[in-house]
């Protein structure tokens, strides 16, 4: 039985991993930790908890933490996951951070997009991406491992194979996100209040969200090269998903007869089920039937599928994933899965809910 602690267990995407591992056969939850509710009930913060949940809230002490379990995850804002974790407690312990302290290689570019000093850069290099569709074996390794973002999941997953097999120039990617509020936390915020959010729809951070360059970052080891793309991501009034529309300029290649032609189809489709054919949690909808995010909500699928422009020569690419499931906390348990040689899917064979 694997024993996990969570640091940030009152947020929403520690709320989350708290909702899969209770169902979890092969882990166990022995710290419930919350800077805000510390040594109350954990069922009196989360009632849909109560007769399941009978453990307090305990503290972020990472130290002693590392001396009970196996497994830490890190639910927290940017910065503090890199405040606490040292050498002593990663020679203890696996980390799965669901925060961006780990996730840019780059330090300089971090600090840039986030606005903070890296608490302990010596880690970058060593944690592991954890999207673990493209970087499964790197994962297994691991005792540090950098949980990717939720809009940054879904774009990559959506984009990857058109990048990686040439047939979309990357530079000329645009990305459209839209997410649930439930993406922005739990805290109180003015612009995330009823009044502000029902019967709307916004865009923020433009030209300046913190997730593009873990995009561009990712697909461009996709892409053999350094990468520049548009992303926006808007606010819309649901509880939970992300919908994300993606368009490029398709790359012409080179037929039997030696001559330029763009992709068709076919080779769009085939490029999608090299890579996903095998993923279980990635699917690649049938022709003509675009992703919806209440398809995937509750669930840890990625549904993805693609329309070609053949009047501008673009084609549009479509994902759509529960952002607290797939973008967070199923893919934390997902990398807690590989990292202690469990089935990968264990305790994530959740069904979508519908409606």
């Amino acid at each position: 039985m694997i024993k996990v602690g969570i640091i940030g267990a009152t947020g929403y995407a520690g709320g989350e991993l708290v909702r899969i591992l209770t169902a979890h056969k092969d882990a166990e939850i022995v710290w419930y930790g919350s800077r805000s509710y510390i040594e109350e009930k954990y069922a009196k913060v989360y009632q849909n908890m109560f007769q399941i949940v009978d453990d307090v809230c305990m503290d972020d002490n990472m130290e002693e933490l590392a001396e009970k379990v196996d497994v830490i995850f890190t639910a927290t804002p940017q910065g503090l996951c890199a405040s606490l974790v040292n050498d002593d407690i990663l020679s203890k312990v696996k980390v799965i951070d669901l925060s961006a302290d780990f996730r840019i290689k780059d330090v300089a570019v971090y600090e840039k997009w986030y606005g903070i000093t890296h608490q302990s850069p010596q880690y970058i290099g060593e944690a592991v991406y954890g999207l673990c569709e493209l970087n499964r074996e790197d994962v297994k390794k691991a005792r540090l491992v950098a949980n990717p973002g939720c809009y940054t999941t879904c774009s990559i997953l959506t984009a990857y194979p058109l990048i990686k097999e040439g047939l979309i120039d990357a530079d000329t990617l645009i990305i459209d996100a839209k997410s649930g509020t439930s993406g922005a936390g739990r805290g109180a915020k003015v612009p995330n209040l009823y009044c502000e959010v029902n019967e709307n729809i916004k865009a923020y951070g433009v030209a300046s969200h913190r997730h593009t360059p873990e995009i561009e970052e990712q697909l461009g080891y996709a892409a053999g090269r350094k990468i520049t793309l548009n992303f926006t991501p808007h606010l819309v009034p649901m509880n939970r998903g992300i919908l994300v529309t993606a368009y490029a300029t398709l790359l012409p290649g080179k037929g039997a007869d030696g001559s330029l032609s763009l992709p068709d189809y076919g080779q769009i489709k085939a490029a999608y089920d090299k890579y996903y054919r095998d993923e279980k949690f990635v699917r690649v909808l049938e022709k003509g039937v675009c992703p919806e995010t209440k398809w995937v909500e509750g669930s840890n699928y990625v549904d993805i599928n693609f329309v070609i422009d053949e009047r501008t020569g673009r084609i549009i690419m479509m994902g759509a994933l529960d952002n607290l499931v797939k973008g967070a906390a199923g893919a934390a348990v997902q990398n807690m899965n590989l990292m202690f040689g469990l089935p990968e899917h264990e305790g994530l064979e959740l069904v979508p809910m519908f409606p």
